[in-house]
C-alpha cells in the first residue's frame, strides 16, 4: 500500500536563505502515476543516520508539465528539512509516494471564478500550484492572495509571485504581509483576521468569491477561517491546509481494553488482537503491515481508511468531513478502536 517510487532529483535550487526548491523529472512510465491535482502533496521517505524519515511536502508546480517541485523550508530541529537545505543535490535519489491530498482546486476552462488564498511561510507552496493552475486553465478568472512572512527575503517564491503579477493582466493581485519588515506597499504585521477585514470589507467589496484557500501554521488558519465565517461565507467554500498543529488531541474517555481487528490492505486481510490504548496505525505497524503514513500528526490524509464494522474514536481530525466521518472514513494515525472487534479497511477509500 505505501507505494514509493525511486526519484532522481534533478535539480536543488536556492529559495530563501532557508529554503530550497526541489525539482523532480518524472520518467514517462511513471507520469500517470505523479499526475497530481493542483494543491496535493508529495511523501518522501528517507533513510538518515539509521532512522527512516517520512515527510509530506506539497507540489508547487503546474499539473501536466512534466516536472514535479516541492519547496523546503529548513525547521530547526527538523532531520529531513536541514538534510534537503544542507546535503541533498542533484543526481541524488529519493523515494516518492503518488500524489495525495484533499486540498485542491479543479479548474473548469470555461469557468469565470474569483478566487482567494490566505498563505503564510511555506504556506505558500500548494497555493503558488493553484494559482498558477488557475491563471493558466481559466483564463477569466481572477485570484487574490494575502501572503504573510517575516521579511521580503524569506518569502518564497517573491520574484515568481510578482512576475506572475505583473504579467497577470490584473488576475492575479497579491497583498504583502510583512511582521518584521517595512516594505513599501505592503502590510506590516501578521496575517490575521484585520487584513482579511480590510481585503473583504473595502478594496474587495464587491467581488464575490468562488473558493478560499488557506494554508499555513493552526493559528493563522484558525483566525482567517473564523473571520470568514463573520462574513457570512459559507464554510464549504473555505479550504485550509496545516503545516504544523499544536493540537496533540485527546480521546472523550479512557481506552484500557483490547480489541480484535481486522485489517483489510492490499486485498489481503489480517487479525489480531490490539490495546485500545494504541492507534490503528501503530498496532498495524507492529503487525508488520505495509500500510501507508506520513506526518501520523493527523495533518495530511495518507493514513486514511473506511471503518466497516465496529466503531473508532479520532483523538482529533481536522482534515475529514462531517459527511466523510459519517461514511465510516477514520485518520488511523488518530483512531483508537472503541468496541470489541473492529474491521478497517485502507482499500476502500
Amino acid at each position: 500500500m505505501s507505494d514509493f517510487h525511486t526519484l532522481i532529483v534533478s535539480e536543488v535550487k536556492k529559495e530563501t536563505p532557508n529554503a530550497v526548491l526541489v525539482s523532480f523529472v518524472i520518467p514517462e512510465h511513471l507520469k500517470e502515476t505523479f499526475s497530481f491535482t493542483a494543491g496535493q502533496y508529495i511523501t518522501f521517505r528517507h533513510t538518515l543516520d539509521g532512522n527512516e524519515i517520512r515527510r509530506a511536502y506539497s507540489i508547487c508546480s503546474v499539473p501536466g508539465d512534466g516536472t514535479i517541485k516541492v519547496g523546503i523550508k529548513k525547521v530547526d530541529g527538523g532531520a529531513f528539512s536541514v538534510y534537503a537545505n544542507e546535503t541533498l543535490k542533484k543526481g541524488d535519489e529519493i523515494e516518492v509516494m503518488k500524489p495525495e491530498g484533499k486540498f485542491i482546486c479543479e479548474t473548469n476552462k470555461d469557468a469565470t471564478n474569483n478566487y482567494a488564498a490566505f498563505a503564510a511561510g511555506s504556506g505558500i507552496t500548494p497555493v503558488l500550484s493553484i494559482i498558477k493552475t488557475v491563471l493558466k486553465e481559466e483564463l477569466n478568472s481572477t485570484f487574490l492572495l494575502a501572503f504573510g512572512n517575516q521579511s521580503q527575503k524569506e518569502a518564497m517564491f517573491y520574484e515568481e509571485l510578482m512576475t506572475l503579477e505583473q504579467e497577470s493582466d490584473g488576475r492575479l493581485q497579491i497583498e504583502w504581509v510583512f511582521s518584521r519588515e517595512r516594505v513599501y506597499g505592503a502590510k506590516q504585521g501578521r496575517l490575521n483576521g484585520d487584513i482579511v477585514n480590510y481585503l473583504l470589507k473595502n478594496k474587495f467589496e464587491q467581488t464575490s468569491f468562488s473558493g478560499f484557500y488557506l494554508c499555513g501554521p493552526e493559528l493563522m488558519i484558525n483566525e482567517v477561517s473564523a473571520t470568514l465565517k463573520d462574513h457570512g461565507i459559507n464554510e464549504s467554500l473555505v479550504h485550509f491546509e496545516l503545516f504544523t498543529s499544536s493540537n496533540e488531541g485527546e480521546l472523550e474517555e479512557a481506552h484500557d481494553g483490547n480489541t480484535e481487528i481486522t485489517i483489510l490492505l492490499d486485498d489481503e486481510e489480517k487479525t489480531f488482537t490490539m490495546p485500545q490504548d494504541k492507534s490503528i496505525l501503530e498496532a498495524a505497524l507492529a503487525q508488520d503491515l505495509d500500510a501507508p503514513f506520513s506526518c501520523q500528526g493527523g495533518i495530511c490524509s495518507t493514513c486514511i481508511a473506511r471503518v466497516k464494522e465496529g466503531k473508532a474514536e479520532m483523538r482529533k481530525n481536522q482534515i475529514l468531513t462531517d459527511g466523510e466521518i459519517a461514511d465510516g472514513f477514520i485518520l488511523t494515525c488518530q483512531a483508537h478502536p472503541t468496541t470489541a472487534k473492529v474491521v478497517v479497511d485502507y482499500d476502500d477509500v
